[in-house]
């Protein structure tokens, strides 16, 4: 029974926030005819209104929101570019968020560029011990020991996160001290919606400490020679 438990725990532990962060975003996109535009629209309206020289904006793959701090572009989804959702709009100004720290050259907006690049090579380098480290001990003919193997990777995948981590300043920048103000101040939206926007905002800035947890579990499998 407690390792019932315990397989319960560790699944909550990882797949919760990412199921939680996709039920919030999922949850709020209902169309709403109310509001003044789409995410798009906001974005655009938010960049000429912030004098972002130079930022633009256009789609992106469907869940791969982000503001890309190199070519200064803001890349939004599909729906969050077309539709009038409170996710739409609430993706939207976090996004812009990013390039208004950026543009203002705050300490903050490098945080990504100074930590993800070693979060996903960490996550690679997990991934490639995973699969590679049996082959190599049978080509090498060297002994292999699977609770080694196993604490080698999860060590790695764990790093992962930790680093993922790092990065959690900028996204909770990006919502709460530059989007939320943004919407509330600008009455964008109902203020009936402020809290729900609060939730989606949240879940904004979690999403790469969610995707991190989530990827551990997803390539891990108990190593077998």
């Amino acid at each position: 029974m407690i390792y019932v438990l315990l397989l319960v725990v560790v699944l909550v532990l990882f797949f919760g926030p990412q199921l939680w962060v996709k039920h919030i975003l999922k949850r709020y996109r209902a169309p709403r005819t109310d509001l003044p535009g789409t995410g798009g629209e906001l974005a655009v309206h938010l960049i000429q209104k912030y004098e972002l020289e130079g930022v633009t904006v256009e789609a992106a793959p469907e869940g791969k929101d982000h503001y890309d701090i190199l070519e200064r572009k803001v890349r939004l989804s599909p729906y969050v570019l077309n539709e009038r959702s409170l996710t739409a709009v609430a993706v939207a100004a976090h996004e812009v968020g990013h390039a208004i720290a950026h543009h203002r050259n705050e300490t903050v907006a490098r945080l990504r560029t100074r930590y993800l690049p070693a979060a996903m090579v960490l996550q690679r380098l997990a991934a490639i011990m995973l699969f590679a480290w049996p082959i190599l001990s049978a080509v090498l003919r060297l002994p292999y020991t699977p609770l080694l193997h196993v604490l080698v990777v999860g060590t790695l995948g764990l790093m992962t996160v930790f680093i993922q981590l790092a990065i959690l300043p900028e996204e909770w920048d990006a919502s709460f001290n530059k989007a939320l103000p943004i919407l509330r101040k600008g009455r964008y939206l109902p203020s009936q919606d402020i809290p729900k926007v609060r939730k989606i905002l949240t879940a904004c800035a979690m999403t790469y400490v969610a995707s991190a947890l989530t990827n551990i579990l997803l390539f891990w499998r108990l190593p077998r020679r």
